[in-house]
């Protein structure tokens, strides 16, 4: 097992890498250490194990846990809810309420998910263990939960990536925990020397106009921080929010384009990471840069979520 130290975003938040997909800085939980010992994401259940340790080396028990909170039910963000919960005795799953029916009888999102990822998928997500109802609590937009004598958090409800999305804010760093509603952060290019933001655009309930609505409502926060589900925290707010609006309209531009050519997914993918590396290009990235592995399976999902998209609204 990876022996990676937790990353400290402040003195209060830190980032545990979940090394999802067998890839650091993919996927992480984040340890918000206020009077309930509160995480957010739990990646899938491979990563349960990097959290375990995590929270070790941050000198907590797993019986400390009190909140564990999934921004949504993707299996890269909360199918490790059941297993983690099994071992965190005093912990109650905070969900979407879209989503906690799927948290509690998990069978249709790991199908889903094994349409994706085919004979991978007992390697990247087993085992898939549901939540017990009465270990669940759902927040409805606007809804709070306190944690802390100082800090209550709130729940805003931002589709666009699923309908299942709700994200934190923290008043105390005026961040907002946003799973994937407002995009990507590629760590391995910032670490290059390029800040790099795409939207995440995966099956099957992408909506573009959805997604620019809640971009706009995060937008309108001020806030000072966005911490991604993948991966870490930026502080360049308006930056972040500007690349993934404008991406968001280059892939949906691209996605119309080889829908009306009759393309396959396969096409789209590589039209859309064609787009991707020449942008790069421009920023100094060199074309076998190791992030284009991680690349090129974004590009893959993100075209089947647009496939997706278009053929429902034919219908």
């Amino acid at each position: 097992m990876e022996d990676k130290q937790p990353i400290q975003l402040d003195e209060r938040i830190h980032l545990i890498d979940g090394f999802d997909l067998g890839v650091p800085e993919r996927t992480g939980t984040y340890v918000i250490d206020e009077d309930e010992l509160t995480l957010i994401e739990t990646g899938p259940s491979p990563s349960v194990k990097y959290i375990k340790k995590g929270l070790d080396d941050l000198g907590f028990s797993l019986d400390q846990v009190a909140y564990i909170i999934v921004t949504h039910v993707h299996l890269d963000h909360a199918g490790g809810a059941g297993l983690l919960l099994q071992e965190c005795p005093n912990a109650t799953v905070v969900v979407h309420p879209k989503g906690a029916r799927h948290l509690m009888n998990p069978k249709k999102l790991a199908a889903g998910a094994r349409g994706v990822y085919g004979d991978s998928f007992s390697e990247l997500f087993d085992p898939i263990v549901p939540v017990p109802e009465d270990r669940l609590i759902v927040k409805h937009d606007g809804e709070t939960l306190k944690i802390g004598d100082q800090c209550t958090l709130e729940f805003l409800d931002t589709p666009g990536h699923a309908r299942h999305h709700f994200s934190i804010y923290d008043p105390i760093s005026n961040g907002l925990f946003t799973g994937d509603t407002v995009g990507v952060r590629y760590q391995q290019l910032i670490d290059a020397g390029v800040d790099f933001f795409l939207p995440s655009t995966s099956p099957n309930h992408f909506d573009p106009n959805a997604m620019h609505d809640s971009i706009e409502r995060i937008r309108a926060m001020n806030l000072n921080k966005i911490y991604y589900g993948h991966f870490g925290m930026t502080e360049d707010v308006s930056q972040a929010l500007d690349q993934v609006a404008e991406w968001l309209d280059i892939f949906v531009g691209i996605g119309e384009e080889a829908v009306a050519e009759g393309k396959g997914y396969d096409v789209l993918a590589s039209r859309m990471l064609e787009q991707v590396k020449g942008d790069l290009s421009i920023k100094g990235l060199r074309t076998d840069h190791d992030a284009y592995v991680v690349l090129n399976l974004d590009m893959q999902v993100c075209a089947l979520g647009m496939i997706d998209y278009f053929k429902k609204l034919k219908q």
